[in-house]
């Protein structure tokens, strides 16, 4: 009998070949490309990480390009919240088998009425993208964007999903003076990558003011704002490609590299490769943590960072229990951060010595900042990507 975890992984694994074998079909695309080059593209959607080995605007045809964004959307939400999702639809039970998956995949307590979570995971998801993509037609048909109704959808999806594929060859760096797009977009990369669960307890506290924030939410929202001004204001002063902007496009620009690092939703404004080495080690930092449990995002996870964290500073003062914020954190929740932290480091070592290898001669520094937002599901890049060969493909 397989588990929760093992039909997960199988699952996933099987949405990926199906939409490698559509890729594959002539229609899908524009011209010749590489069966790695699909598969490639299908692992990214699926795993919502966006690294692209061909331009997704050019090289797919509609048909292509809808495929890809059903594909990242099953990777966003999670093709068992989808298809549980028909099923209530239907107005079908649930089954036990499903259920348990479904807790591992959030991985929620039992106690947490998981039917009534798949509904409103879904009604807000579709709502998020429904708003982002409204208002991003707008806007891209002010700016003359070609077939800005089909754009706006396509990338309200990957925002929401932080999925990070984009229509556009250099994917927003012809916005990066446009505080709209670059709003909605972070909107709704902020509504995937912090989760649904943060959310639901905020809308709680507006509708009942006397109610009290989750500590779990208290943790994940503090991580996100620190990580986020901090970030900001980091690369506002030291990045030196944006010291000749105006003072707001330089804050705008600031701000939506920190946010598409942090919520690893992998969009960009300003071409990655040309980053100084300060910057590039302030966006690894946000890579490697990226976002909150329960959302859209990847990474190591905010709550792991703020675990060990408090491992740390309680261990330095000689307390033989850990707390964070006045509360006390279990002990196998710190022992899981400790160890979710070794695996994805590891992991992350091995990613980049086998990069090494595959490509001698690359620069390090884009390996590493490659192996980074692939573990993380980023989709940031310096360059490398379209550069990799066949055994660096399958490393990535």
């Amino acid at each position: 009998i397989l588990r929760p975890a093992h039909t997960l992984a199988l699952g996933y694994l099987t949405y990926i070949v199906m939409g490698w074998l559509l890729l594959m079909l002539p229609f899908s695309q524009t011209k010749s490309i590489h069966w790695i080059d699909n598969l490639f593209i299908a692992t990214s959607a699926v795993s919502t990480t966006g690294l692209a080995t061909v331009d997704t605007g050019t090289s797919y045809t509609w048909f292509g390009q809808l495929v890809i964004l059903i594909l990242l959307q099953l990777g966003g939400l999670g093709y068992m919240t989808a298809s549980s999702f028909v099923l209530l639809a239907a107005k079908r039970k649930l089954s036990n088998t499903r259920i348990e998956i479904l807790q591992s995949a959030f991985s929620l307590p039992k106690t947490i009425g998981i039917t009534h979570l798949v509904k409103n995971i879904f009604l807000f998801a579709f709502a998020c993208e429904l708003a982002g993509a409204v208002g991003l037609y707008i806007f891209f048909r002010q700016a003359d964007v070609s077939n800005p109704m089909w754009s706006a959808v396509f990338h309200s999806a990957s925002a929401f999903c932080t999925a990070g594929f984009s229509l556009f060859p250099t994917s927003f760096e012809g916005f990066k003076s446009d505080p709209a797009i670059n709003l909605i977009l972070a909107v709704l990369s902020y509504a995937g990558g912090i989760g649904f669960i943060v959310f639901t307890d905020i809308f709680s506290k507006i509708k009942n003011f006397s109610r009290r924030l989750t500590f779990t939410t208290k943790v994940i929202l503090t991580v996100t704002v620190i990580c986020n001004l901090g970030g900001t204001l980091a690369i506002f002063c030291l990045e030196p490609t944006i010291q000749h902007f105006s003072m707001g496009e330089r804050l705008l620009a600031a701000f939506f590299q920190t946010m598409t690092a942090s919520t690893t939703v992998g969009f960009n404004t300003l071409p990655i490769g040309t980053l100084a080495l300060p910057t590039v080690m302030v966006l690894y930092f946000l890579m490697f943590f990226g976002a909150s449990p329960a959302g859209t995002g990847g990474g190591l996870k905010s709550t792991t960072l703020t675990a060990l964290i408090a491992e740390a500073w309680s261990h330095l003062r000689g307390y033989k229990t850990v707390s964070l914020m006045g509360r006390e954190i279990p002990e196998t929740r710190v022992k899981a951060a400790s160890m979710s932290a070794f695996t994805y480091a590891l992991v992350l070592g091995f990613g980049v010595f086998a990069l090494s290898i595959a490509m001698p001669s690359a620069n390090f520094e884009w390996m590493l900042f490659e192996a980074i937002s692939a573990i993380g599901t980023v989709g940031l890049s310096m360059g490398l990507t379209a550069e990799l060969n066949m055994s660096a493909k399958w490393i990535v």
